[in-house]
């Protein structure tokens, strides 16, 4: 953490009105994705996507106040530049705001994942009770951790379409939003 950390004297409003603006947008989709991938029912895969895009939300402006200050000169000017004004001083900077983007997606669809996977594991009643079955068969054992590890892997791949899809159409409003 840097010594002169402070509090931001300006809170860039129009971001924070586009990120809020973004999650509405996320979480239908993201609540559908997993509906129709997970088998959840509708109220629950709601409350999924509202939970994992509300809390990666709050932790990626959190990652986002504490990293900006240690920015450099130029990068900070363009950042600025873009959160107000909605354009860059440089063509150069294009590079970075790609590299950036693909940064953020991946940290984004992690973050996802792991907030799904806990919460999950949190609220899944059943899954405490499984724990204290006594001795189960070496074949019961071996077929309920595979389901575990498939359960896994279909996890991992709905966090990630439904991540790519919200993100897609993020980025198409991003488009429209440039012309």
């Amino acid at each position: 953490m840097p010594e002169n950390w402070m509090l931001p004297r300006i809170f860039p409003i129009g971001g924070i009105l586009f990120d809020f603006l973004f999650v509405l947008i996320a979480i239908p989709i993201e609540a559908y994705v997993f509906h129709n991938r997970l088998k959840f029912d509708k109220k629950s895969s709601t409350f999924y996507a509202i939970s994992i895009n509300l809390f990666s939300s709050v932790i990626g402006w959190i990652i986002f106040f504490v990293s900006e200050p240690m920015l450099p000169i130029q990068v900070k000017s363009e950042l600025i530049n873009y959160m107000f004004f909605n354009n860059f001083k440089s063509p150069k900077t294009q590079t970075l705001i790609i590299l950036t983007a693909f940064g953020v997606f991946f940290a984004t669809f992690l973050m996802k994942f792991f907030l799904l996977r806990g919460l999950l594991l949190l609220l899944n009643e059943s899954f405490a009770k499984k724990e204290e079955e006594p001795q189960t068969s070496q074949r019961r054992r071996w077929r309920s951790f595979s389901n575990l590890r498939l359960q896994s892997t279909n996890l991992v791949t709905t966090t990630l379409i439904a991540n790519s899809v919200s993100y897609s159409a993020i980025t198409i409003i991003l488009l429209f939003r440039s012309k």
